[in-house]
């Protein structure tokens, strides 16, 4: 078993105990349900700045830990300050340590758009999300079949989410349906490897129809890299590593966008 089935096996124990627990009238009833969404897909195709998703995490399967104290809340109104599109909160703790209220506090500080990063494979996790007050979830198409998607994608619209469809090889661009997709992200990682590779990217990105909004993922370390990947037909750039890993990501994250501008 690689790293990620056993990542989708320890998400599957959480969603058994999240059904058996609560129920999509308990997420219903949260203060934040109903509550309107913002687009991340219009922040990014308005943005100036680059059309970052800048990325809060503690640590990675791959890296290890990699800011293990890190303060949510001055990170991402660091981050919000550097007029970012929009700002990603993963919240599985297992593997990338998420606290219990990061995306709370994330929430309540950034009036920007939120997308919430985990291993979502049910619908309960929509209502989550929606309750946590997230604007965005990510599907990944490894994990999922191409109805599994369709299913997911459709509930998420219609609770108001946006969703980000995550490819990482090019088996899985049967699944897109450029009708249903708001985004699609291409990780530069490779999740057997964890090798970073943009030349694949790159490649896989000019076989997605023109009419998605392509998201880069993974591996951007630096300005020149982000307009690389522009020059190729990005409109997006998830970048968390880069930033987390530094003594002050909010500030790092300003300059950086300082420098692309």
């Amino acid at each position: 078993m690689n790293l990620l089935d056993t990542i989708v096996q320890s998400k599957k124990q959480e969603i058994a105990y999240l059904k058996t627990h609560f129920s999509n009238r308990f997420f219903e009833e949260q203060p934040l349900f109903n509550s309107a969404t913002r687009s991340l897909k219009k922040s990014i195709e308005n943005s100036v700045t680059g059309g970052i998703i800048a990325e809060f995490k503690r640590q990675s399967p791959s890296k290890g830990v990699i800011h293990a104290h890190a303060d949510v809340e001055a990170i991402t109104t660091g981050y919000t300050a550097g007029l970012v599109a929009g700002i990603s909160v993963l919240t599985d703790a297992p593997f990338f340590g998420a606290q219990p209220n990061d995306f709370a506090v994330a929430r309540a500080n950034n009036p920007i758009p939120l997308l919430r990063k985990d291993f979502i494979l049910d619908e309960i996790q929509l209502w989550e999300s929606k309750a946590m007050g997230a604007d965005a979830i990510l599907l990944i198409a490894r994990i999922l079949t191409g109805e599994a998607l369709e299913r997911l994608t459709a509930e998420a619209h219609q609770l108001g989410l946006e969703v980000l469809l995550e490819l990482h090889q090019e088996e899985e661009l049967e699944k897109i349906n450029p009708e249903l997709v708001d985004m699609v992200g291409i990780n530069n990682r490779n999740l057997n490897s964890f090798e970073v590779a943009l030349h694949h990217s790159i490649a896989l990105g000019k076989k997605i129809a023109e009419k998605c909004l392509k998201i880069a993922e993974s591996g951007i370390d630096a300005e020149e890299t982000l307009r690389y990947l522009q020059e190729h037909g990005f409109h997006g750039f998830l970048i968390g590593e880069q930033f987390m890993k530094q003594e002050n990501p909010g500030e790092y994250c300003q300059q950086f966008i300082h420098n692309l501008r």
